[in-house]
């Protein structure tokens, strides 16, 4: 039971599921594709979210669209200023050499980030949903401070709902030479929490995202009188739920897929479902080096701006 609380704890976290048995480790692949990955993701998306924070904050049309987009951009800054730490972690060998609050910390702005930039995508989607199938509607949606309230309220949640991660029981060993594991005491709370977590957290939010997309798609289809202004903005709504479900796809699914399978094994399994873990844990990084391409195809007055700084 001590061993299967050990195995069912590592893999929250880190990707990993290991046990007593040597060949059930893959140590050496996280140590090479942990560093890489995190570092390479460090760089385009402290460029990308930097550059794209600094665009919202010069464009002199404020709307919601955009404010939505500058806080799920100041999350994903958040994030990557911690994959030097992370990467480190792993080129050591899994030695924390940072101090036990750098590592709560640590813990917690990845699973922040991640269910803050699955809410964030979700309520674009919505919006842009509405400006689609409810037109009439789209002015009380797109109010400027019912997109602040609702970003306040995500905030809110998202730090509340992650907070037990910061305790120092769950975020690391008593080992000060540890970190990024659960510790094994936390074992049995996880099953339960994380059957929770993946409802509310993915399951909900991406529905609402599918059901967004096959209902614009249902009203585009709709033949109606063409109108040149409205045909532009249905498409660059149609255009973020696209890449909105692309990325929830490709970074989220996999990641909340392969976590839920994990977590329901007592046994030691595959080492190429291991590796899928850590490559699945890595696209969910990656998402905040991709979000940049959202804001350039959708923002509002974006890519115009962008252009305007490369003339300069």
């Amino acid at each position: 039971m001590e061993t299967l609380a050990q195995n069912i704890s590592k893999v929250a976290l880190d990707g990993s599921f290991t046990n007593s048995s040597s060949n059930c480790t893959i140590d050496g692949f996280k140590q090479v594709i942990y560093p890489i990955m995190y570092l390479f993701i460090f760089f385009l998306g402290a460029v990308g979210n930097s550059l794209s924070i600094y665009v919202f904050f010069q464009t002199s049309q404020r709307t919601s669209v955009n404010i939505y987009m500058q806080n799920l951009a100041i999350s994903d800054l958040m994030f990557v200023s911690t994959l030097p730490f992370r990467a480190s972690y792993f080129l050591l060998g899994s030695r924390w050499v940072f101090g036990d609050i750098l590592c709560r910390i640590v813990t917690y702005t990845l699973y922040m980030n991640m269910y803050c930039s699955i809410y964030f995508l979700t309520v674009l989607s919505v919006v842009r949903f509405i400006a689609i199938v409810h037109p009439f509607k789209h002015g009380k949606v797109t109010n400027m401070k019912y997109a602040r309230i609702t970003c306040v309220a995500i905030w809110i949640f998202v730090l509340a709902a992650a907070s037990p991660l910061l305790k120092k029981e769950v975020a690391g060993y008593s080992n000060p030479a540890k970190c990024l594991d659960l510790h094994p005491s936390s074992a049995h709370r996880l099953l339960m929490v994380n059957n929770f977590v993946l409802v509310v957290g993915f399951v909900l939010p991406f529905s609402t995202i599918v059901f967004c997309y096959v209902c614009a798609i249902r009203a585009l289809l709709k033949p109606r009188a063409p109108q040149s202004k409205k045909a532009i903005c249905h498409r660059k709504a149609l255009l973020t739920i696209i890449i909105t479900l692309i990325l929830s796809l490709i970074c989220f699914l996999p990641y909340h897929i392969l976590r839920a399978v994990h977590l329901m094994y007592s046994s030691c399994i595959q080492a190429s479902l291991h590796k899928a873990l850590v490559v699945t844990l890595c696209l969910a990084a990656m998402n905040s080096c991709l979000d940049p391409f959202l804001y350039y195809f959708t923002a509002e007055n974006f890519k115009a701006k962008i252009r305007s700084l490369c003339c300069r």
